[in-house]
């Protein structure tokens, strides 16, 4: 009655989490649910630090996505020293976010999502991973993406001391200046990451879009999901991942895509609810516009979708010439605005890297760039400040309170998988629904309903935290009394995103 079967090649997220599937009398899927197993603490345990230290201590709370949480750390430090940076140290700044967004967009398209389009969701385990994947495209692809991501790192070594815990955010600035020498090597690199970008957008197009087996399951109903698109955008409703003077955020319908909100990130506790649920320690959001309406899509659900797909959906177009002609190609191909196929995530996630690798050639091509104005010191102590980003992953905003001597009393964050957490629980239930069909199951059905979630790019150990160690995800699978017919175990996982 409980068989339990070690899965491997190991499933490929980061975090801790597992699946919950309900079967009904006759064997099929009745509901299912994905749990955060995880608990959260950074938002305690920063409670007494001096605020200006938050851009160094955020970024540890993951490996995977730091830069994001150094950044929008430092700009809600900006605020509670009542300061803006320089032009130079915004420069720099969003410099460090692009190379960041590109280099990690391409961490998960090459080794976390491509196996499943580019060698198949039923493929056997044993190849269906970055390995397969280098057999398949050839080890010159796999050289190109080892050396790019090198590259590209060294820029945010250079400008933040080391890619894996950022350190570089100051008050009204940043700590250190670029030089003309560096700048001519930044140019460099910047130039050969854009054709890296190009590269890889015609390689998903000609693997993935051209697989008959890929293109049906983008347009298979199981992976559509009708809820609302968050992102922040400029004054155009274009697409800048640092953000405008006021972070303006934007919230378009499920249905229709018209704009249902706008609001400044200094706002959002007037625009953006959370919502807890007992069987799991991750937040879920919603628009308070429409109110909590659970975990079921519709035209009338409260439920926020962010990162690359609902960023597509959100904005009126991209900030930068190529990614503007690669996002109205997508738009041409999936049939307008909005896009609900979860499965085009990947297709937007690329546009991205597209817009961030040419935001760092015009950045590297700025003189402004190595100005030695890198910091304003003019401080007015605001005891409140805010952050507000596009992380890779989507919105993330840091919330900071302090006493009259700058000591942190209250933190709050939230990050794009908290946004994104009931949106991924009803893609996973429409999915399971889809693919499994009683508790005999394929490895290749489970999978399918990984592909749901995995869309979404999730990192757990930004939105919960949890004392221990080693990953662990497991799906269970219960009948109808709710008793446990077969356990999946995917356990003794390493992060393959290194």
């Amino acid at each position: 009655m409980g068989q339990n079967i070690t899965i491997n090649p190991i499933t490929r997220l980061e975090g801790h989490g597992k699946i919950e599937i309900f079967l009904d009398e006759k064997g099929f899927v009745q509901d299912a649910y994905w749990q955060v197993v995880e608990m959260r603490g950074f938002e305690r345990f920063v409670v007494g630090r001096p605020v200006e230290e938050m851009p160094r201590i955020m970024p540890n709370i993951c490996g995977v996505c730091p830069s994001p949480h150094n950044i929008a750390a430092t700009k809600a430090v900006d605020n509670v020293f009542g300061v803006s940076p320089t032009p130079a140290a915004e420069l720099i700044r969003r410099l460090h976010l692009n190379a960041f967004l590109a280099e990690d967009h391409y961490v998960h398209f090459y080794f976390l999502s491509s196996p499943d389009f580019i060698l198949g969701p039923n493929a056997d385990p044993a190849i269906r991973n970055i390995l397969g994947v280098v057999d398949k495209m050839g080890i010159d692809v796999g050289r190109k993406v080892i050396e790019i991501r090198k590259k590209v790192r060294s820029i945010i070594r250079l400008i933040a001391s080391k890619p894996p815990h950022p350190e570089s955010g100051l008050p009204g600035g940043c700590s250190r200046g670029i030089t003309e020498a560096e700048r001519v090597k930044i140019k460099e690199i910047a130039y050969d990451n854009l054709e890296f970008a190009k590269f890889s957008i015609g390689l998903f197009k000609d693997l993935a879009l051209k697989n008959k087996e890929f293109s049906e399951l983008i347009a298979n109903p199981a992976y559509s999901l009708n809820v609302n698109n968050l992102c922040m955008v400029n004054g155009q409703n274009q697409l800048d991942f640092y953000g405008d003077t006021q972070n303006t955020m934007r919230i378009t319908g499920n249905s229709q895509n018209q704009e249902i909100d706008r609001f400044a990130a200094k706002d959002y506790v007037n625009h953006i609810g959370e919502w807890v649920e007992p069987w799991t320690y991750i937040r879920f959001t919603f628009a308070k516009k429409l109110g909590w309406t659970g975990l079921e899509e519709g035209n009338n659900t409260g439920m926020l979708r962010v990162g690359p797909l609902a960023r597509f959906n959100a904005v009126d177009g991209m900030i930068t010439t190529l990614a503007q002609i690669e996002h109205q190609e997508m738009l041409k191909t999936l049939g307008g605005k909005p896009v609900n196929q979860t499965l085009a995530y990947h297709w937007a996630r690329l546009i991205e890297a597209l817009q961030a690798s040419e935001s760092m050639v015009e950045i590297a091509e700025n003189p402004m760039l190595t100005s030695k104005d890198i910091r304003n010191m003019n401080f007015n102590m605001q005891k409140e400040g805010i952050g507000a980003i596009e992380a890779a992953r989507g919105t993330l905003l840091h919330h900071f309170k302090t006493d009259e001597k700058g000591f942190i009393t209250a933190a709050n964050l939230l990050v794009a998988t908290q946004h994104n957490a009931g949106p991924i629980c009803a893609s996973i239930t429409k999915a399971a629904k889809a693919f499994v069909k009683g508790p005999d199951i394929r490895e290749g059905f489970l999978n399918q309903v990984e592909m749901a979630f995995r869309a979404y790019d999730p990192c757990l150990s930004c939105s919960t935290h949890a004392i221990g160690g080693g990953l662990n995800l497991s799906i269970n699978i219960r009948n109808h009394k709710q008793e446990i017919l077969r356990t999946f175990n995917l356990t003794q996982r390493k992060n393959t995103t290194l």
